[in-house]
C-alpha cells in the first residue's frame, strides 16, 4: 500500500468551555459523510453528539475524554481529535496536542478570547502547533467576530488575519465572504450541505475590499512573489493561499474564519482551510532521542519504508482489553509485526490494529507515517515508545501537571472494595493526572486530581461502570511544606547490633531553593565520604521529602549540600549513610524555620456585568486578589488569584449570585505561604487527627 503523507492532516479541535467544539466536530463528520444525521450535545434527541460517547458526557453536555475519528475531505485523510474544554481534563488536551500537527482554535463570537482560550493557546505553543481560528456562534445575539480577531491580537499575541467575513450577524447571518476568492458563499439545504458561490452583495462589497486589502497586506509578508503581484494588482488565488499556508506553518500567522456550527454555516470552508493551510506530517519536524547515544536527538522521517516508530499517547479500557492510541511517526505498522517497548524492553506482536471513530472501531491491516490508530491488548503506559528492528529510541514525553486536590473514599462493602480497586487501577493508568494512594496513618484510600469536577467524574464513573458503593470525605487541599532559611546539619548514625554495625556521618547545609523542588549538591573533598555512598545520601534526603513534620505534606523548594562526613571501613554501608542523611535532614529542618504553602489558583469568572459587584465581593471573601476586570457587551470578565481551599463549592455559590448566568474556570498557578492563623488551625487539625488515630489503635 502506497502512503501519501501530502494528503494527510492530523488536527485537534480546542477551545474554551461552551465554544461549540463538539457541535463543530459533529458537522465535520456529517459533511464528510462519516455520519448521516446530525445529533446535538446533551443528547436532547435521545442520541447525543457522536464524539461524546460516554453517558456522563451526554448528561452534563461537556467533553470529558478526547475522542478520535478519521474523515475524508477533498481526497485528504484527516484524523480529528475532539478535546475537552474544561481545565480539569487538561491532560486530555496535552496528550492530543503532543501528537497532532495542526489545530482549530474555536472561539465564541460573543465571549471571544476567554480564560480557557488562553490556557489552550499556551498548550498549542508548548508543542509548536500551527492553528486556524474559527469564530463560531456568529448567529448569536451580540456576535462580533471583528472584536474576537482583535482579542486574538491583544490577548494572545497572534498575528490574526481575517480570511473570511460574515454576511450578516446574529439572526441575520446568511453566509460568509471568502476574501481569498472574493466570493459570497451560502449554505443551502436542510443542513447546509449545498455550498453555493455567488457575487458579493453590493452593500458588503466595499467592506469586503477593505478587509481583503488588510489581509493581502498581512500575508504578503510571507511571499515575495505575492508582494510584487499585489503592488501590480495581479495577485492570484494560488499566490494568496501559498502565502497564508507559509505564514501559518511558521506559526507567524493565524488565519481567522467565521461561521456557525449550530446553524450549519461555514464548516465546509473551514475543512477547505484545514486542507489548504494546516501542515501534513512532512511539514512538521519530529524528533526522537537515541537511548544508545546519550539521548542524542534524531530527526524522524515520514517514510513508510523506514523502521517503525510510534508513540502511545492515550490508554482506555476497551471491550477486548486495553486500548492504546498511537501516533505513527516513521515506518509502517502492520498486523503480526514484532515491536519493542523501549521503556520496558518488552517485545510484543501486533494483534488487532484499528482505526477509531469515537467509541466504535474499524479493523485495518496496516497504518503508515502520520496515522493515528489504536492497538488492542498491549501492556504499556501512556507516553511509551514502540519501535522495530532494534531501534532504541524514545519520543519526548507529554507534560503532566501535578494534582492539587485530594479526597478520601471508602467502599461500603467487600464487593465494592474489590471493584473499586479495579476501577482505580484502570483510571490511574488512563489518566496521569489522577493519582491514588493509601494513607499509612488513617489507612484511607485517597484520590487526587485537578479539581472538584475531575474527582466527581471519576467517583460517578466508579458508581456507574463498576457498581461501586462508596462514601466520600471532604476535599483536601494539596498543601506543601518548605524552609525559609539556611541551617547546618551534622549527624552521625551509629548502631551496633552484634557483628557488623552501621556507621555514617553526614554534615552540610539545608537551604531554601526557589528554582526547583529539590537539589542535591556534592561538595565532599578528600574522600571523607567514599564516592559509592554519595548516592546513598541523596536517596536518604529524598526519602524525607514525601512527608513533612508540620502537617504531613510533601516538602518542596529545598537544596541539600553535603560538605563533610566520616565513614568506617567495616561498618559503613548504603543503609548507614541513608539513615545519616535522614537524621541530618530532620536536624536541619527544625532549625530552618519551616512553613506551610498552599496552592493558589488562577480563577476566571465570566459574568453579566449586572452581577460583577457580587462576583468581586465573593472573590474578596475568599482571600482572593483581583488581577484584572474587563467589560464588553454587558459582559464582565474577572481574573483573580484565590487559594484552592477557598474555592470548594464555589460553583453553587456563583450560580446563586448570578441566577445561573455566570461560569468560572480555575487552574493551578503557584504555591504561596499560608497565613499564620490558618497555619495554626492546620497544625491543630493535624494534632487532633493524630490523637484520634492513636485512640483507634
Amino acid at each position: 500500500m502506497a502512503y501519501n503523507t501530502e494528503t494527510m492532516r492530523n488536527i485537534g479541535i480546542s477551545a474554551h468551555i461552551d465554544s461549540g467544539k463538539t457541535t463543530l466536530t459533529e458537522r465535520i463528520l456529517f459533511y464528510s459523510n462519516k455520519i448521516h444525521a446530525i445529533h446535538e450535545v446533551k443528547g436532547k434527541d435521545g442520541v447525543g453528539a457522536t464524539m461524546d460517547s460516554m453517558e456522563l458526557e451526554r448528561e452534563r453536555g461537556i467533553t470529558i475524554a478526547s475522542a478520535a475519528t478519521n474523515v475524508t475531505w477533498r481526497s485528504h485523510d484527516i484524523n480529528v481529535i475532539d478535546t475537552p474544554g474544561h481545565v480539569d481534563f487538561t491532560i486530555e488536551v496535552e496528550r492530543a496536542l503532543r501528537v497532532l500537527d495542526g489545530a482549530i482554535l474555536v472561539l465564541c463570537s460573543v465571549g471571544g478570547v476567554q480564560s480557557q482560550s488562553i490556557t489552550v493557546d499556551r498548550q498549542l505553543r508548548r508543542y509548536s502547533v500551527p492553528r486556524l481560528a474559527f469564530v463560531n456562534k456568529c448567529d448569536r445575539s451580540g456576535a462580533n467576530p471583528y472584536r474576537v480577531a482583535q482579542q486574538l491580537r491583544d490577548k494572545l499575541g497572534h498575528n490574526a488575519v481575517m480570511v473570511q467575513i460574515p454576511i450578516g450577524l446574529e439572526d441575520k447571518l446568511e453566509g460568509i465572504v471568502d476574501l481569498v476568492t472574493m466570493k459570497a458563499v451560502y449554505f443551502d439545504g436542510k443542513n447546509g450541505e449545498t455550498v453555493r458561490d455567488e457575487e458579493i452583495p453590493a452593500g458588503l462589497l466595499e467592506e469586503a475590499k477593505k478587509k481583503r486589502d488588510e489581509m493581502l497586506d498581512a500575508v504578503s509578508m510571507y511571499s515575495d512573489e505575492l508582494a510584487e503581484s499585489y503592488l501590480e494588482g495581479t495577485e492570484t488565488v494560488e499566490q494568496i493561499m501559498a502565502a497564508i499556508r507559509k505564514g501559518t506553518l511558521s506559526l507567524a500567522l493565524t488565519p481567522v474564519l467565521v461561521g456557525s456550527a449550530y446553524k450549519n454555516k461555514g464548516i465546509q470552508k473551514l475543512l477547505d482551510a484545514v486542507v489548504d493551510y494546516l501542515p501534513n506530517p512532512n511539514d512538521v519536524e519530529n524528533k526522537a532521542l537515541d537511548l544508545d547515544n546519550n539521548e542524542t536527538p534524531i530527526i524522524l522521517k515520514s517514510d513508510a519504508g523506514a523502521s517503525m516508530i510510534a508513540l502511545a499517547f492515550k490508554l482506555e479500557d476497551g471491550q477486548y482489553g486495553q486500548l492504546t492510541y498511537i501516533r505513527v511517526y516513521q515506518g509502517t505498522i502492520k498486523k503480526g509485526i514484532e515491536l519493542t517497548n523501549t521503556r520496558s524492553g518488552k517485545r510484543f506482536k501486533v494483534g488487532r490494529l484499528i482505526r477509531m471513530h469515537a467509541s466504535s472501531t474499524e479493523d485495518i491491516s496496516e497504518a503508515g507515517p502520520g496515522d493515528i490508530v489504536a492497538l488492542f491488548g498491549i501492556e504499556c503506559a501512556s507516553g511509551d515508545t514502540f519501535t522495530e528492528n532494534g531501534l532504541n529510541y524514545a519520543m519526548t514525553s507529554i507534560f503532566v501537571p501535578e494534582p492539587v486536590i485530594s479526597l478520601a473514599i471508602k467502599p461500603v462493602d467487600k464487593q465494592s472494595s474489590d471493584n473499586m480497586s479495579k476501577a482505580l487501577n484502570r483510571f490511574t493508568k488512563e489518566d496521569p493526572t489522577f493519582r491514588t494512594f493509601v494513607d499509612p496513618e488513617s489507612n484511607e484510600t485517597i484520590i487526587r486530581g485537578m479539581g472538584e469536577l475531575h474527582l466527581d467524574v471519576y467517583i460517578e464513573r466508579m458508581r456507574r461502570e463498576y457498581k461501586v458503593a462508596i462514601d466520600t470525605g471532604m476535599p483536601q487541599v494539596a498543601y506543601r511544606e518548605t524552609v525559609t532559611m539556611s541551617a547546618r546539619f551534622d549527624y552521625t548514625h551509629k548502631k551496633q547490633t552484634g557483628g557488623a554495625g552501621q556507621y555514617g556521618r553526614v554534615a552540610g547545609i539545608l537551604e531554601p531553593n526557589h528554582e526547583a523542588d529539590y537539589e542535591f549538591v556534592d561538595n565532599i573533598k578528600g574522600g571523607v565520604i567514599p564516592i559509592e555512598f554519595i548516592p546513598s545520601c541523596d536517596k536518604g534526603f529524598k526519602a524525607c521529602l514525601a512527608k513533612g513534620k508540620i502537617i504531613g505534606f510533601p516538602i518542596v523548594g529545598v537544596k541539600l549540600t553535603i560538605d563533610d562526613g566520616q565513614f568506617h571501613p567495616v561498618d559503613s554501608s548504603d543503609i548507614a549513610f541513608q539513615q545519616a542523611a535522614i537524621g541530618g535532614f530532620w536536624q536541619a529542618f527544625e532549625k530552618a524555620k519551616p512553613e506551610i504553602l498552599e496552592p493558589i489558583m488562577k480563577v476566571a469568572v465570566e459574568t453579566p456585568t449586572e452581577f460583577q459587584g457580587s462576583v468581586l465581593g465573593s472573590v474578596n471573601q475568599r482571600r482572593g486578589i483581583i488581577i484584572a476586570t474587563t467589560e464588553e457587551n454587558n459582559f464582565s470578565s474577572v481574573e483573580a488569584e484565590v487559594p484552592l481551599s477557598e474555592m470548594f463549592g464555589y460553583s453553587t455559590i456563583l450560580r446563586s449570585l448570578t441566577q445561573g448566568k455566570a461560569e468560572f474556570t480555575m487552574e493551578f498557578l503557584k504555591y504561596s505561604k499560608v497565613p499564620s492563623s490558618i497555619a495554626e488551625q492546620l497544625k491543630k487539625e493535624k494534632l487532633e487527627e493524630k490523637k484520634n488515630e492513636a485512640k483507634k489503635k
